[in-house]
């Protein structure tokens, strides 16, 4: 079992439902990336903003982003996660595309719907809370508004680090930074949350405030408020165990179920 992964998160102004240009400015970011990262994080539908345009968006699971993942996954020997709008069977889905190298794909659609912005009118709800394997680790995919339901992460003994990639508005910054802590303490499980900057095409401004975060709840790294930012850091799995063999809260989590 490896011991360690180096993640890094990328923290960007995404480009307003232009797939080409989003791809084409997160592809030069790669280029400057650490040849030790071994999984990048990019926000919330990465290709488009948080657009509700699906029918006019969506890509299929053969289309050219997922070529353009599998291309960079190869390149650089690495893992890339974010979330874009896929359609599937006649539906349309808010989907985190995890891109091993070798074209091994591994996907969550979005379960929570934020439907204060009218998601849940254009896309359709994920209901199945899927735990990704990688290189030893067991990763959590998460999606923006799923960060209001605890119950939904719940750790049961079966994931190391929990990944929420989104557009969370600069408006609510604070509950943001706050829930991400909230859910590294109560799971003990490392936590990365990627987070847009800039304005969207609907006026929303976003601020940011990525960032990695112990088990403890103590802030590894994090972004600059408002600016395009690459982040990284070592996560040691020897150390996560050790310390729930030490201070063992998850022997006493209540039993529960998700319907």
């Amino acid at each position: 079992m490896k011991a360690n992964l180096t993640v890094a998160a990328l923290q960007i102004d995404l480009l307003w439902e232009n797939a080409i240009g989003n791809k084409t400015k997160i592809g030069n970011l790669l280029e400057d990336l650490s040849p030790d990262v071994e999984l990048v994080v990019l926000p919330e539908m990465f290709t488009s903003g948080f657009s509700q345009n699906s029918e006019r968006l969506a890509e299929e699971m053969n289309g050219s982003t997922m070529e353009w993942l599998h291309k960079n996954a190869d390149r650089y020997n690495l893992a890339i996660m974010g979330s874009m709008i896929v359609k599937e069977e006649g539906q349309f889905y808010n989907r985190m595309v995890f891109m091993e190298p070798g074209g091994i794909v591994q996907t969550y659609d979005k379960r929570h719907l934020f439907r204060m912005g009218d998601e849940h009118n254009y896309f359709s709800s994920g209901k199945e809370r899927k735990v990704f394997d990688f290189r030893g680790w067991r990763i959590l995919p998460q999606i923006c508004y799923d960060l209001r339901f605890p119950v939904w992460s719940r750790n049961q003994n079966d994931y190391d680090l929990m990944v929420y990639v989104a557009s969370w508005p600069e408006s609510r910054r604070d509950v943001w930074s706050v829930l991400l802590q909230a859910r590294a303490i109560e799971n003990q499980a490392f936590v990365v949350g990627t987070n847009r900057i800039g304005e969207d095409g609907t006026g929303l401004t976003y601020s940011g405030d990525s960032v990695i975060i112990d088990p403890k709840g103590m802030i590894i790294t994090s972004a600059k408020r408002g600016l395009e930012e690459i982040i990284s850091a070592g996560l040691s799995l020897d150390e996560l165990n050790a310390f729930r063999l030490k201070f063992p809260v998850w022997m006493d989590a209540d039993d529960f179920s998700v319907r």
